[in-house]
């Protein structure tokens, strides 16, 4: 019980530098009027397939 406490403090640090991070992006990105698909489409459709690992999982993100 006593490892709980830190390793909270420890993840959860991680957790709310993650959220604050997220919330500025998302708020930056609405200010410029930015979407995720609009930068996709202008990487054009020559970009190449690419396998991602993300939070312990594989995602492929594959051209539109």
């Amino acid at each position: 019980m006593s490892a709980l406490i830190p390793a909270a403090i420890y993840f959860g640090s991680f957790l709310a530098f993650a959220l604050i991070v997220k919330l500025m992006v998302s708020r930056w990105m609405n200010l410029k009027d930015i979407d995720l698909s609009e930068i996709r489409t202008q990487l054009g459709p020559n970009r190449r397939k690419s396998n991602r690992f993300l939070l312990g999982l594989w995602r492929k993100e594959d051209p539109d």
